[in-house]
């Protein structure tokens, strides 16, 4: 039996990948803070949740012990990161690193956390520039991006098989930051409207944690070192994404299309941006992936799981608080009124 290490493995892309492995026949280990994080469905069909600090070397030596077929890195943010992985991947059949396409940047060197949006022009490939690599603060606009980069390049510079994958707006059970929530909480709130910015004709391109996991798949069935785009084979736009989850609850609503972004912020989603940003995956499928589905296909997982945890739940706790500083501006409930002419 092959075995899998997930470092950081009870979250959206941790959860999909111990599923799919576990039901091709691996055995799986996820490491984590807390146990309670692992769902009872992984947990029964075999997978192992194993206790584990990133800072912690000999942590990590443990969970690693016996060596694996496949290490993947669901967190691994900064180059100090990639140095405490690189003994385990140096023993590793094939690692994975799991990076962002926060890393790219445009002609003038805008990225997607940029206070100016990136204009791209076109699908995005591998060879795109990326930020300098950084160090400092990861959890920054500016530091994340560098940051990742910077762990990038420890790892492909390694000469170990490492596969860099750079996804976009990841969407599964157990995100951490549930971007659906936004237009699942106003069905849940039973919303007469809903207001989009731009038209609802945003991109930012989507990547189910289910396809990230058959992405991992193949890097593991294909050890090699490489950097791979990873997205939904369709990239929706906020309207597109508004529809399918009002589709799956059975719920209407008014759409209402602005022209622009107000200055109250009005309408504005996650996925709202003047410019597109989407990812060409030309190599990840010329390497044999598959994609599990496409965005409405594969979010239907992810909406019940928020229903689920809006109604007491497992990951209740995940979901954002009503003064939840990302979430907030985003269910503006007064402003939606105001415009309407509903306020009491």
């Amino acid at each position: 039996m092959r075995r899998a290490v997930v470092l950081g493995g009870t979250g959206a892309i941790g959860r999909a990948t111990a599923r799919r492995l576990v039901t091709a026949g691996w055995q799986v280990d996820l490491t984590g803070r807390d146990p309670s994080r692992l769902p009872h469905d992984i947990a029964a069909a075999g997978a192992r949740f194993v206790p584990f600090e990133r800072g912690d070397q000999a942590q990590l030596a443990a969970a690693f012990a016996g060596g694996a077929d496949l290490l993947v890195d669901c967190v691994c943010f900064t180059a100090e990161d990639s140095a405490r992985l690189l003994p385990l991947a140096r023993e590793a059949g094939s690692t994975v690193m799991i990076s962002s396409k926060a890393v790219y940047v445009d002609r003038d060197g805008n990225h997607s956390n940029s206070a100016t949006k990136p204009r791209f022009g076109g699908p995005i490939s591998e060879t795109q520039p990326t930020m300098a690599p950084g160090s400092g603060d990861y959890m920054s606009p500016e530091g994340y991006g560098a940051n990742k980069v910077a762990a990038e390049q420890v790892l492909l510079d390694s000469g170990c098989p490492v596969t860099v994958l750079r996804p976009s707006k990841i969407h599964g059970p157990g995100s951490r930051q549930p971007r659906e929530w936004v237009f699942v909480k106003r069905v849940l709130d039973r919303r007469p409207a809903v207001f989009l910015a731009h038209r609802g004709a945003g991109i930012d391109h989507t990547t189910a944690a289910a396809n990230i996991a058959a992405l991992i798949e193949v890097a593991a069935d294909s050890p090699g070192a490489r950097v791979l785009n990873s997205a939904d084979p369709d990239a929706p736009s906020a309207l597109e994404i508004a529809r399918a989850i009002a589709r799956q609850l059975d719920h209407s609503w008014q759409e209402v299309l602005l022209d622009d972004a107000p200055a109250d912020g009005l309408g504005r989603t996650p996925w709202d941006g003047p410019h597109a940003i989407v990812l060409d995956t030309t190599a990840a499928l010329e390497l044999g992936y598959l994609p599990a589905g496409g965005y409405a296909t594969t979010v239907a997982e992810m909406v019940d799981w928020l229903v689920g945890a809006a109604r007491g739940g497992e990951g209740s706790e995940l979901l954002p608080l009503p003064h939840d500083e990302y979430f907030a501006p985003l269910l503006d409930y007064t402003a939606e009124d105001r415009r309407l002419g509903l306020e009491s």
